[in-house]
């Protein structure tokens, strides 16, 4: 059964590196079959896309502080991914995605 989560946990972390770099799939699942690093960066993408998906939850007074900071996050990820990417030949994130 942890066998099935983990291989959705990856699942999920390779939807959110490819949705941000659509052009990059194929070394996006190269570098997660060889990189437990770069799975790991993928699947922090993962967890803080839906962490920031969950701020309208929070209290309005807590809100904006909380989508600041995961929004924040998100865009450190996104960097750090399109980097490891540069390092193998792809670069851009996808520049119609709106986060």
């Amino acid at each position: 059964m942890a066998r099935n989560n983990d291989l959705a946990g990856k699942e999920q972390a390779f939807l959110a590196a490819a949705r941000r770099f659509p052009q990059s799939e194929l070394a996006i699942r190269r570098l997660m079959g060889v990189s437990e690093d770069f799975c790991d960066l993928c699947g922090e993408l993962a967890e803080a896309e839906q962490a920031l998906a969950r701020v309208p939850q929070f209290a309005a007074q807590k809100r904006e502080e909380r989508q600041r900071e995961w929004q924040e996050l998100v865009d450190c990820l996104v960097v750090e991914i399109g980097e490891v990417l540069a390092e193998h030949g792809r670069v851009k994130p996808d520049p119609g995605n709106p986060d």
